[in-house]
């Protein structure tokens, strides 16, 4: 198993489009995604955050060669499909996550 957890920080002011966004576009785009095995697209809630908003994407792959392919090619469609609507006003913050042990199932 092999894990990515890519974090989408947007700007207070496109609330609302960054929404919309999620719901009509990356919604059904992570949906369609033919290498992830699960995934959790979530709202992240944290007294460290006073300005914007942070959404997080958590993708479970098989293999680490999943993983990369995505890296090198699906994300950067994603990122790119981004950047196009929103310029600077959401940032993408991507980690790589080597499970130790895992109870997923």
């Amino acid at each position: 198993m092999s894990v990515l957890s890519l974090t989408f920080h947007s700007t207070e002011n496109i609330k609302e489009s960054w929404e919309n966004y999620i719901d009509s576009n990356l919604y059904p785009m992570v949906e369609n995604l033919m290498d992830v095995e699960k995934y959790i697209l979530s709202e992240v809630e944290s007294e460290m955050i006073n300005e914007g908003k942070n959404t997080n994407l958590l993708l479970v792959f098989d293999s680490s060669e999943k993983r990369h392919d995505f890296i090198e090619i699906e994300m950067k469609n994603i990122v790119e499909r981004i950047e196009q609507q929103f310029a600077q006003e959401v940032m993408v913050f991507v980690t790589y996550l080597n499970p130790l042990r895992s109870k997923l199932g």
